[in-house]
């Protein structure tokens, strides 16, 4: 390649990337609230948490301004838990929109871009980074209160990419279950966050024991205190504990939000604890902003 060319080339490149750093600014500038749910593993419920999060803000006065960014590239499961399976981003003049869900909310996903539901995603890693970049710039958000961010787990190529697509992001919020395995593995996510100068708004173990539906007795299926130990060794907060609900579960595969389809439950009445929590951190890290921007 003659020296012109090359120098040619790396200016055309050095231009593309400036335009998708301002237009990736240009769309986060209209989301106020940045949050993402992240775990060390799998199989802790945390897309679970992730869905029931967003519903329970856009119930509080955020209808129609909420999102819930899906960013599971190889096991999507947002789509599935707020009953929007078969759904489709609609893409064109260089723009996505989003599929709106329950009480307004914005939903991307690439389980709406999948031929179908059995359809796997055999992406390397720089495929899978320019889709989160897409999912985040490119997407038709609009004005955002908040916008919730379910990664998969582990601190993978994913996760990695939306801390730095989103470097102000306000914080992570942390799910594990009260197992060994788990405490261990939950720790490198809290190191991850740190590492990265993410605040951690605190951690949410789930599974938290056994609540008998006929008695009311609780059974500590796993073992009990181990997110509360997590936290107090890691010096992060505690928000709370979920316990085990069958219709949990079974609400989440009808495509139905365990907070609005059976509120009265210990699960529900636990988590709405939880997210009260998580409102009173993004009040207080507003009033930082507010002072910040004064002095």
């Amino acid at each position: 390649m003659e020296p012109a060319s090359r120098e040619h080339l790396i200016e055309e490149r050095r231009k593309h990337m400036l335009e998708q750093q301002q237009k990736l600014k240009a769309t986060t500038s209209k989301i106020k609230h940045k949050i993402a749910v992240i775990s060390g593993k799998g199989g802790v419920g945390k897309s679970t948490v992730s869905v029931n999060l967003a519903m329970a803000f856009a119930s509080h006065g955020h209808s129609n301004r909420v999102g819930i960014l899906d960013a599971d590239i190889h096991g999507p499961s947002v789509p599935k838990i707020l009953g929007l399976t078969g759904q489709r981003l609609q893409i064109g003049n260089q723009a996505i929109q989003p599929v709106l869900g329950p009480l307004g909310m914005k939903v991307v996903s690439m389980d709406f871009l999948l031929p179908e539901v059995e359809a796997p995603v055999i992406w390397r890693g720089p495929l899978k980074i320019t889709a989160i970049r897409q999912f985040i710039s490119d997407v038709v958000w609009g004005n955002l209160d908040i916008l919730i961010i379910d990664l998969p787990p582990g601190t993978g190529d994913e996760p990695l990419s939306v801390v730095q697509f989103l470097p102000e992001m306000d914080g992570v919020v942390i799910v594990t279950i009260p197992s060994d395995v788990s405490q261990v593995v939950v720790k490198k996510a809290v190191t991850f966050a740190r590492r990265l100068g993410i605040p951690i708004i605190g951690l949410i173990e789930n599974m938290s024991g056994f609540i008998c539906p006929h008695c009311g007795t609780k059974t500590d299926i796993f073992q009990s205190g181990g997110g509360r130990k997590v936290s107090e060794e890691m010096g992060i907060p505690f928000l709370g504990s979920i316990p085990i609900d069958q219709k949990v579960s079974e609400n989440s595969d009808k495509g139905l939000p365990f907070i609005v389809a059976d509120s009265a439950s210990a699960a529900s009445k636990a988590f709405m604890g939880i997210v009260k929590k998580i409102e009173n951190f993004l009040k207080n890290r507003e009033k930082q902003n507010s002072a910040a921007s004064i002095a």
